[in-house]
């Protein structure tokens, strides 16, 4: 079964941490009802959603994909970049507990989960601002042994690897080169987003549909051009946290 591990929207939500965007007021009531909205989603695709408790002091909380990385045979909890978010660790690792053995990476590593695009058995961390190299070799480290791949990235003016490319299906990617290196990602097939829509890499695909945000008509007909199946995504709020859709769940096989 399909698991996603979410977390609500935390109402300290326009303290959260930018890296790459303007700070604006967000609209954490409608940020909420968007959150709700895509956990609906998630179960509507046949997906066991479960839904942590928000985390009243940690503004970035419902970002669960950073603090972890998560295979087959265990989640490996990350040291975040971000200082300020290093305490949803705790919670979370509660959480994936009940799935997986834990792994925990040690200082001065950082990685988040963000910047790890996985595909298959191959593996591919953006070396960002938030993820340095020590935390990929500590990743290389834990996952190679399993049978894994781990190759780095080169990121630029964005946040995250996934804020830059996301994969549509195990062949196919959808990227803004402009962002990262795709050197390391050649044997895909890559479909570039709109020159408008520079944002709009971010997509996340379940089950043979891709979900993507509102804010990006461009690249919706372009990929349904292309023959996908789409679910368009409220998330204007979310955004100006500089998230996108994948970063708002962990989704892995549980029994």
């Amino acid at each position: 079964m399909l698991t996603a591990i979410t977390r609500s929207v935390s109402p300290s939500l326009n303290n959260c941490e930018l890296g790459f965007l303007p700070r604006q007021v967000i609209d954490v009531a409608k940020a909420v009802e968007q959150h709700r909205a895509y956990e609906a989603s998630l179960r509507d695709l046949g997906v066991n959603v479960i839904s942590l408790p928000a985390e009243t002091d940690l503004p970035d909380s419902m970002f669960v994909e950073d603090p972890a990385v998560v295979v087959n045979e265990v989640a490996i909890m990350t040291r975040m970049g971000a200082e300020s978010r290093r305490g949803e660790s705790e919670s979370l690792a509660a959480a994936l507990s009940r799935y997986r053995p834990l792994r925990w990476m040690s200082e001065p590593a950082t990685l988040e989960g963000g910047d790890v695009l996985r595909i298959g058995s191959e593996i591919f961390v953006g070396r960002s601002k938030r993820t340095n190299a020590l935390g990929i070799a500590q990743l290389a480290h834990e996952l190679e042994p399993l049978g894994y791949s781990v190759q780095a990235v080169e990121v630029r003016e964005c946040l995250h690897l996934k804020s830059a490319c996301c994969a549509l299906d195990e062949n196919t990617l959808l990227a803004n080169r402009n962002w990262i290196d795709t050197t390391p990602l050649k044997k895909f097939h890559i479909i570039d987003v709109p020159a408008a829509e520079p944002h709009s890499a971010n997509v996340l695909a379940v089950g043979g549909v891709v979900l993507i945000a509102s804010a990006f008509p461009q690249t919706a007909k372009l990929l349904e051009s292309q023959g996908y199946q789409l679910r368009v995504m409220g998330i204007s709020e979310l955004t100006k946290a500089e998230a996108g859709l994948t970063c708002s769940s962990i989704l892995f096989e549980s029994n």
